[in-house]
């Protein structure tokens, strides 16, 4: 029987499109590593000597920023830095620099970050000559988890047991405390030999006026909802679809900074901020500081300190790649931000879990215009507290797993937004059950697999 030459031409295109998505994805990628290779570049030629190394594990952004600070640190004391991701980090990088500090986020129960799985699985895994190299390593973390700093004190033990010896005790830092990373400033004081440097305080947070506030979900069983915007008093500021805006909390003299991040719902274009929050209380039914002032004590048209960070490790892709997004709860609002950023090119597949139907179907009317633009090809609900459904966000994973096989077969990427607990090991579990582990793994260390858990 002979073949339909028709189906064979369906073939050649699908196979070719597929290369060219896997093109732009890797340009993509490497112009970005270029770009951060110049900066470091420059930043090494700073100083006499070998410069040191500086390298970064992040999740959300933040140990990336204190790794070019640091950088800049050095540099303006005269000693060189060269900057490297642990996603581009190896052990003959490690055994060239005679001094590394490293920047080293955990995230959850000692977790690396996602950049980091290669460096893990590839290095980490067997021990290294590196008895030739001195290091220094500031630790992030939260500690209201059992692990805290858990990754970076086996980056540590590893280094430890590689033969590198260390330049001082490890820096641990929890939810960004500004004491421990000053702490932090005067080692790298003792490196360039400066007497005063000044402090890294806080970025200038930018003031802020709530325009909107809006219960999203009254009658929930899963607490109240609020869809909340936000219009800048200034110059409204560029971002991307992916990142984090930091809001300072309130105190009796003013805002100042605090540790309450949330993912941003929109885009420039849409001239506004918006976010979606729950609020949260503790078990004696008081609110939670941050999300109580946010959803029930700020007036509209009240002011907050705000500012936007950069969050490159979930930032979206090519728009003719097409997209995977799974989330729950209010995780659908770093997801939305990514809908609103594509068009029907590459086409988007939502997986999203919530408690009821009736009351938490979010943003519902929004998803429905784009399936009718071809924006979002698909779209799968679950709803656990729903009589007939009862099913959580991962079991819509599994019960697509030989769609997902075929997304990522041409060459799809996957976004996960929501809950650390529970969701996004549920989540993982049902991926590498569907995707196979291996293949789960090589797409997180590709970039092709990026969450945006809390």
């Amino acid at each position: 029987m002979t073949a339909d030459p028709q189906r064979w031409l369906w073939a050649v295109g699908a196979l070719v499109l597929w290369l060219a998505l896997i093109a732009v994805i890797v340009w993509r990628e490497r112009r970005a590593r270029a770009q951060a290779r110049a900066r470091s570049d420059a930043l090494a030629g700073a100083g006499e000597g070998r410069p040191v190394l500086i390298a970064f594990a992040s999740q959300t952004g933040f140990a990336e920023e204190l790794a070019w600070m640091t950088a800049r640190a050095l540099s303006d004391g005269g000693v060189g830095a060269r900057v490297l991701s642990f996603a581009d980090l190896d052990a003959q990088a490690l055994k060239a620099a005679d001094r590394a500090l490293l920047v080293v986020s955990t995230t959850g129960e000692g977790d690396p970050p996602d950049s980091a799985a290669r460096f893990v699985r590839k290095i980490m895994g067997e021990t290294a000559d590196l008895s030739g190299l001195r290091f220094g390593l500031l630790a992030l973390g939260d500690r209201s988890y059992d692990q805290f700093c858990g990754f970076g004190h086996a980056v540590d033990g590893w280094l430890r047991r590689s033969g590198a010896e260390p330049l001082f005790d490890t820096v641990e830092v929890d939810n960004g405390e500004t004491g421990a990373i000053r702490h932090w400033q005067h080692q790298l004081n003792q490196i360039t030999g400066s007497v005063t440097a000044p402090d890294w305080t806080p970025p200038a947070y930018d003031p802020w006026r709530l325009v909107e506030r809006t219960l999203v979900n009254p009658g929930s069983p899963g607490g109240e909802a609020y869809h909340l915007a936000f219009e800048c008093v200034g110059t409204t500021p560029d971002w991307s679809a992916g990142d984090i805006a930091e809001v300072g909390l309130p105190e009796q003299d003013g805002i100042t900074p605090g540790s309450r991040e949330y993912s941003i719902a929109s885009l420039p274009s849409d001239g506004r901020v918006e976010f979606l929050i729950r609020l949260m209380r503790h078990p004696d039914g008081a609110p939670g500081l941050a999300s109580g002032w946010l959803t029930q004590d700020l007036a509209v048209g009240g002011e907050i300190g705000m500012r936007l960070r950069a969050n490159r490790s979930f930032h979206g892709t090519a728009d003719e790649t097409p997209m995977i997004l799974i989330g729950n709860g209010t995780g659908i609002a770093g997801l939305r931000a990514h809908l609103k950023a594509r068009t029907a090119a590459g086409g988007a597949w939502l997986l999203f879990g919530e408690r009821t139907q009736a009351h938490d179907a979010f943003f519902d009317a929004e998803l429905h215009e784009w399936l009718a633009s071809g924006v979002l090809q698909r779209l799968d609900r679950s709803f656990s507290r729903d009589a007939g459904d009862g099913r959580y966000v991962q079991a819509l994973v599994a019960a697509a797993a030989e769609d997902l096989r075929e997304w990522v077969e041409r060459g799809a990427a996957i976004y996960v937004c929501g809950s650390l607990e529970g969701m996004s090991q549920g989540v993982h579990a049902a991926l590498e059950n569907a995707l196979g582990a291996d293949t789960v793994l090589t797409m997180l260390e590709d970039g092709l697999y990026r969450r945006d858990v809390y």
